[in-house]
């Protein structure tokens, strides 16, 4: 990789717009995004592709511990992250490259709701934990170990790349099943634009809950 990279606050280029959605999604009120309150977001279920498993209930919130995306080899601790000086989600330190930033003041994964998840794509010198993110196919699993001791499984529909130029946060990030369980994993994208130092886009990858589990392999 090129040593003309972006500092770290540069890097994930269009959460400085998508954050200011999101946090006011997730203050003033789920059913904003499509997330019913009370009882229903319970009840997990909705609509899902040709050939793809059907959704599981969302479980109770638990903050992650680790994630792997067996198909790219990423098996990577994962910590809690809030809001940077410029209001934008804060990814993990520039130091820790290996390191998946969860936002915090979102949706558990596993619990209903969209739970976002940053990477850094490379570093000044190597690739970083989501180098590969934009090769994930959809129906590859993904595997959040939670801080309860459970598992929660995902089933990846669809990864898409968002041009900067032409970029909904809230079709991008937010809930597409309304009590769906469901996961974003984010990084950058596209072009990298030396001058500018940052990227031209970002890749989503989409994810909804299919299996939960205990640390053991067991389901539930």
């Amino acid at each position: 990789m090129s040593e003309d990279r972006a500092t770290p606050g540069g890097r994930l280029l269009t959460f400085a717009a998508w954050s200011v959605l999101v946090l006011g999604l997730w203050l003033w009120g789920k059913e904003i995004t499509g997330v019913p309150s009370g009882p229903q977001a319970g009840q997990g279920g909705g609509p899902v592709g040709a050939g793809m498993p059907a959704a599981h209930a969302p479980m109770s919130g638990a903050m992650p511990a680790r994630i792997d995306v067996p198909s790219i080899g990423v098996q990577a601790p994962v910590i809690s992250r809030g809001l940077d000086s410029q209001g934008s989600i804060d990814p993990p330190p520039y130091e820790l490259p290996g390191t998946v930033g969860w936002w915090g003041a979102g949706a558990a994964p596993g619990a209903a709701g969209a739970a976002l998840m940053v990477g850094h794509v490379d570093t000044k010198s190597k690739p970083a934990v989501f180098f590969g993110l934009a090769t994930v196919k959809p129906g590859a699993k993904i595997r959040v170990a939670r801080a309860d001791g459970t598992i929660a499984e995902f089933t990846v529909e669809d990864v898409k790349t968002y041009e900067r130029t032409d970029f909904d946060p809230k079709k991008a990030y937010g809930p597409r099943v309304g009590g769906r369980a469901e996961l974003r994993l984010v990084t950058c994208g596209g072009n990298y634009d030396k001058a500018a130092k940052q990227y031209s886009a970002n890749v989503v990858v989409s994810a909804y809950l299919t299996g939960a589990g205990v640390r053991s392999g067991t389901a539930v």
